[in-house]
């Protein structure tokens, strides 16, 4: 239930300056009041729902307590109706996003500019008043891009818009030159013959729809990190696909190939989407096509990654704790805007507005930043080994890599009936956001969470709109001015609702022992 008021206001008003300035100061107080009127009748009705079911649960020998009374209850939820509310009158987001695309740019896993961009964050943490900052740093072996170029020799001969998958080899020096054998599909081409394949270079094209959750990535994923494998198996030289992205500009999309052991590697690379339709149009004329393709990459074998940390300690049990998080590298060929310093600047502004309320949460809220993504979720296994022995404590996860869109829906994977009553609580908290309640058995909190899953860890999503995330994903065009305020700010309050409430409590997500 909630009040309105509404006025209209005249276009010339004969009033004193003075009796202006007090109708409006009493209009705002009356809209203020409306406000706050909504959010305390939400908060006692959301009580008394959940006192009733806090008697149940108390029923429940397998249910995990509250250990909430309701005066305390209140205080809970009114805290995370007001950390909603002050996100959604402006949060840092944009500003943090803004600060890391420019002072630090692209962000490749493994480079110098990746380690700049932890200095960044290690400085902007402090500067946010957190706790136990730190990088946890690990080894790995980094790609370099240096150079790529692909042109049409026969039969008619002109450029094409192409970008060299990562972990792509090299051509020789004066590049290669090989006929051009179409496949709709990843699946057509492990169908195909050796002799169709041999010698040759492959194309497979294909058509990513666009979706709200993205889901059409996961489909067509493959025929980016296994297609150059698979085609090789059977003797072509090169490897090319159509971007997996939507949109309709001369950006061609990046992004990781995975080499099958005992197979050789060949150079692979991502036509746009206009360039892919210019192929199958010279294809569709059943013409011999050939393309000349130069890639220049190299490896740097100990190159060094790492997690950046930092924490909003908690007061009662504070080897608890609730990850949040984002992941710092990006690709080199845009900003790394969306993929994913939104999702950088949606969590540290999420931690900045829990601390600047002054709010010390039971558990500890642990910030992670996660290193080296891109390349194979390097820093979230190495989060993995190293924190071993502390994943019981971890209480849930949720990344925010996806953009900034706005979020549309929540999901988690509980185990326990007082987890999904807390999880009830966050819906009825965020549902004047536009976000929807979805199933609470969902694992999958974002993909740098996916090496926890297995290790038991309970994970919270927060979902996106992705309709206009893969026009974006890992392309040149992937840069801050694409980013809304408005959108990211209500990203950070349903981040800090969350992490406000998962922290704040004793409630489990996990099956009761």
């Amino acid at each position: 239930m909630s009040f309105s008021v509404t006025y209209r206001r005249r276009v010339v008003d004969h009033r004193p300056k003075r009796a202006r300035r007090v109708r409006d100061v009493l209009m705002r107080d009356v809209l203020m009041r409306d406000v706050l009127m909504r959010d305390v009748l939400m908060i006692l009705s959301v009580v008394s729902v959940l006192s009733g079911a806090s008697l149940s649960a108390k029923a429940d020998s397998t249910a995990h307590n509250t250990g909430h009374n309701d005066a305390m209850l209140r205080d809970n939820l009114s805290h995370a109706v007001l950390l909603r509310d002050r996100a959604l009158s402006g949060s840092q987001a944009m500003a943090i996003v803004t600060s890391l695309t420019t002072e630090v740019g692209p962000r490749l896993a493994g480079s110098e500019a990746e380690a700049r961009a932890r200095e960044w964050a290690l400085s902007r943490l402090a500067d946010l008043g957190l706790e136990r900052i730190r990088a946890e740093g690990f080894e790995m072996t980094a790609w370099q891009r240096h150079a790529e170029q692909a042109d049409i020799m026969v039969p008619f001969p002109q450029p094409l818009a192409v970008t060299a998958l990562g972990g792509s080899v090299s051509t020789p020096v004066a590049g290669l030159t090989g006929e051009v054998v179409l496949f709709d599909s990843l699946a057509t081409l492990k169908a195909a013959t050796r002799e169709q394949v041999s010698g040759k270079i492959v194309y497979v094209g294909h058509t990513m729809q666009r979706t709200q959750d993205g889901s059409s990535y996961g489909y067509l994923n493959p025929v980016r990190t296994a297609g150059p494998s698979v085609a090789a198996q059977k003797g072509a030289i090169a490897y090319l696909l159509r971007s997996i992205g939507t949109d309709s500009h001369r950006f061609p999309h990046t992004g990781s190939l995975r080499y099958a052991e005992n197979t050789p590697h060949i150079p692979a690379l991502a036509l746009s989407n206009p360039d892919a339709d210019q192929v199958e149009r010279i294809l569709s004329k059943g013409v011999e096509l050939v393309v000349r393709l130069t890639v220049d990459t190299s490896l740097v074998p100990a190159a060094q990654s790492a997690n950046v940390i930092a924490e909003i300690l908690g007061h009662a049990a504070p080897e608890e704790v609730v990850v949040i998080g984002a992941h710092l590298d990006s690709w080199d060929l845009g900003t790394g805007a969306i993929d994913d310093g939104a999702g950088v600047g949606i969590t540290m502004a999420a931690m900045a507005l829990i601390k600047e309320a002054g709010l010390t949460p039971r558990r500890t809220i642990r910030l992670v930043l996660w290193g080296a993504e891109e390349v194979g979720l390097l820093g979230a296994l190495a989060y993995r080994d190293r924190h071993q022995e502390a994943l019981a404590d971890h209480i849930i996860g949720s990344e925010s890599d996806f953009g900034g869109g706005r979020i549309w829906k929540i999901t988690a994977d509980s185990q326990s009936q007082a987890g999904d009553q807390l999880l009830a609580h966050m819906a009825d908290i965020l549902l004047p956001l536009g976000i929807a309640p979805g199933s609470n058995d969902q694992p999958g909190g974002g993909p740098d969470l996916i090496p926890l899953v297995p290790e038991g860890v309970p994970t919270l999503r927060l979902h996106q709109d992705g309709r206009d995330y893969f026009d974006l994903h890992h392309t040149a065009d992937d840069t801050v001015d694409k980013l809304d305020a408005a959108s990211l700010d209500q990203n950070v309050a349903a981040f800090a609702v969350v992490a406000w409430l998962a922290a704040n409590s004793d409630v489990g997500f996990r099956k009761a022992p």
